[in-house]
């Protein structure tokens, strides 16, 4: 049995490897460079021309570019008018935003429980906290795999609730056949450089509602618009006339962000393709391995993973499951935990929420780790990510 570099013994490299990160080439830093030349580096041509290729890529008929996934979900809240007194259904196991954005707006998260084993927002649990007072679902693609659209989608129509998909995890991937992002209400994106595809920061929102559109616009431009058919009743005075009709956010995406992207997106299917490589080789490696849990996908999700996820079976090892997470960053492969159950976080307690509401998270969150995956990694990088799991399994096998 090979020594674990923790107690002593040689690490498996001697560069660290990322659980994340962006891959940005030549053509990027040109894409970048040009609009900086431009006439425009913000509120120019280079964002309306992201918002139609996000469209057309996800076939959704409209998208609005925003700063960040964060305010993508803001957006998406304030165009379904959640506001006091409106409760909106999420999952616990995701970043803080997903709950986040509905107390932006004044209403009051709901947190369902997840699949045991797709760690994706569970159906049935959904359906079990809907009240009168309930008025959409924030439904997230946990690690990128699609949540069950279908069921979801039938339980908003017979309740008349609104569908958020979150999909910061998710550009890419496939439900039964149709991308992500033209399948919910209004679906939520975020480009964060440990994303898939990366603008830096920045989000957007689609939808092929066309009242909803207008309200994402409005809500991401401070409430300002052009359109002489969205004004008042004064004279429209000329070209450089607006008005504020609503309460908005100055959540615009610049142009040179807006290049990024474009180049980014180019390479999607490049992207995606390595994702599923890397994936299909853990997958490989660690199915046969008792003391790891590997998430299970629904057959409708074809997924671009984000996030690759082990789960420890701590009733098989000896170790914590911080005690392992330090041994392989003592191998230099350097993991994260995604995510704490939101309503763990002292600012929900003090909203009045407590440990216990969904048990299915809080077991799954014990004993998960996010391993390296990003189309960077050589062949090489991965086969060193599953030597060192391995290596740290065997030294705390029991």
């Amino acid at each position: 049995m090979e020594i674990a570099a923790i107690n002593g013994g040689m690490p498996v490299r001697n560069e660290t490897i990322y659980y994340g990160r962006q891959w940005i080439d030549e053509d990027d830093i040109k894409a970048v460079g040009d609009v900086l030349k431009s006439n425009y580096i913000t509120c120019g041509p280079k964002v309306k021309e992201l918002e139609q290729y996000l469209a057309d890529l996800t076939g959704a008929r409209y998208a609005v570019a925003v700063s960040n996934g964060t305010a993508a979900l803001h957006c998406a809240c304030i165009a379904a008018g959640i506001g006091p007194g409106d409760e909106v259904i999420t999952t616990p196991l995701t970043f803080a935003a997903s709950a986040n954005c509905v107390l932006y707006c004044g209403g009051t998260p709901v947190f369902a429980d997840v699949d045991p084993e797709t760690y994706n927002i569970d159906p049935i649990s959904i359906e079990a906290h809907i009240t009168e007072k309930t008025k959409a679902v924030i439904a997230v693609d946990f690690t990128g795999q699609a949540v069950k659209i279908r069921e979801i989608r039938d339980i908003c129509t017979r309740h008349k609730l609104i569908f958020i998909e979150d999909a910061a995890h998710s550009i890419g991937t496939e439900y039964d056949g149709q991308p992500v992002g033209s399948l919910a209400d209004l679906t939520c994106f975020s480009f964060h450089p440990v994303k898939t595809v990366t603008s830096g920061e920045g989000g957007a929102v689609t939808t092929s509602d066309k009242e909803l559109y207008k309200k994402l616009l409005l809500a991401h431009t401070h409430g300002i618009t052009h359109d002489e058919e969205e004004m008042d009743e004064a004279p429209h005075e000329g070209d450089w006339y607006y008005e504020q009709i609503g309460l908005g956010y100055n959540y615009r995406l610049t142009d040179f962000q807006a290049a990024l992207l474009l180049s980014q997106l180019s390479k999607l299917k490049q992207f995606r393709e390595r994702r599923k490589e890397i994936v299909n080789r853990y997958n490989t490696a660690f199915d046969s391995i008792p003391e790891l849990i590997l998430q299970k996908e629904i057959p409708e999700s074809d997924t671009c993973r984000h996030l690759y996820i082990i789960r420890l079976d701590l009733t098989k090892l000896t170790c914590t499951r911080r005690q392992f997470f330090d041994a392989m960053s003592a191998e230099n492969i350097q993991c994260q935990v995604h995510y704490v159950p939101v309503y763990w976080f002292p600012y929900y307690h003090h909203l009045g929420y407590k440990k216990g509401l969904c048990p299915n998270a809080e077991k799954i969150y014990e004993g998960i780790m996010s391993i390296p995956l990003y189309p960077k990694l050589t062949d090489l990088d991965v086969e060193d990510v599953i030597h060192a799991v391995t290596k740290i399994v065997e030294n705390y096998s029991q």
